[in-house]
């Protein structure tokens, strides 16, 4: 019985695209067992893929080296006799623990100062793969084709045990609005347009929930002041997993570009993406139920964190009208 481990990215966006490869893997090794090494802030999010069969904990925050405590790890792990690892970040440090765990066929992209390390070495053409989900692919198999959307599996009867625990009632069909950004605040519409959609729905009868992590309760509490507080400020009263379970009760979703975005596409959520600062060009949200809105600026995108114009037009320019016009597009039932 094949054994793989797969060395995952920090981003929770990133661990969504990577869902495909694990998919991948499974098709083209029968009976294998599939474990992750992931962030701890990205296990519960791991724990809804089923192709997953454990997700450990990689206790090293960005740019720790921590040499002897990933030999240590490795160690451990060499007890569980992978057969090879497939790596995903770029990164030397990435590559460490699989080397350290004697794991005999380390497969990843040739980047920064790991030859040896990595002993199955693919070289990227960034033009022959534009979207992030294509280049983690390509780690499964060189020309990996399509079908690639992710998806992840919420368990309804959990999802409804979270509704309730919160206090939510589903009597109205509920309008998710994610409206943070772990980047950055270039990459976040503004609370008043966000507050202005919630009262346009709220009058089409929307029930509105605004999900993000405890680093979004300020502008949760803005949106929730400048809408008249119609809104179900949700921001930092769940962890990511009941913020799944929150998202796959809702009939549609708005969402800046982060990772809460494609965890609703992943979900099959009919929603709204937000683009102002980044692109969808690497990596969209992966659904036809999705609908991308942009007003492409000769600014943008920037990819800064912040404005560096300070005017922010990219996002202050597009206004709650414009977002409104684009859900009356969606499949929504």
């Amino acid at each position: 019985m094949p054994k793989i481990l797969v060395i995952a990215p920090s981003w929770v966006g990133d661990t969504v695209m990577a869902q495909p490869l694990f998919k991948r893997l499974h098709e083209r090794h029968a009976d294998l067992t599939l474990d992750v090494l992931a962030p701890p802030w990205t296990l519960p999010l791991l724990k809804h893929m089923a192709e997953v069969h454990e997700a450990i904990a990689n206790p090293f925050g960005h740019g720790e080296l921590r040499l002897m405590e990933r030999y240590r790890l490795g160690r451990e792990l060499r007890k569980r006799g992978y057969d090879q690892a497939v790596i995903l970040p770029n990164s030397l440090k990435s590559a460490l623990v699989p080397f350290f765990a004697g794991i005999p066929l380390r497969t990843g992209f040739v980047g920064e100062l790991r030859w040896g390390l990595v002993n199955d070495a693919r070289r990227l053409d960034e033009k022959a793969l534009p979207l992030m989900v294509e280049r983690f692919l390509a780690l499964a198999e060189a020309g990996a084709g399509g079908g690639f959307a992710p998806h992840l599996h919420a368990d309804p009867a959990e999802s409804q045990k979270t509704a309730q625990k919160l206090g939510l009632s589903l009597d109205k069909p509920v309008a998710a609005f994610c409206i943070g950004a772990e980047y950055g605040p270039a990459k976040r519409w503004p609370a008043q347009h966000f507050a202005e959609l919630a009262r346009l729905l709220a009058a089409r009868g929307y029930a509105i929930w605004l999900v993000g992590s405890p680093k979004d309760a300020e502008i949760g509490r803005a949106v929730q002041s400048q809408s008249g507080g119609i809104c179900h400020d949700l921001c930092g009263k769940t962890g990511l997993s009941e913020a799944i379970d929150l998202l796959a009760l809702a009939r549609l979703v708005v969402s800046n570009d982060s990772g809460l975005m494609h965890v609703a596409a992943a979900l099959d959520k009919p929603m709204v993406a937000l683009y102002g600062s980044s692109s969808p060009g690497f990596t969209p949200p992966l659904s036809d139920k999705a609908r991308i809105v942009s007003l492409n600026l000769a600014c943008s995108p920037c990819f800064k964190r912040v404005c560096p114009l300070g005017h922010f037009n990219c996002m202050m320019q597009l206004g709650p009208q414009q977002v409104l016009a684009e859900i009356d597009t969606l499949p929504v039932s």
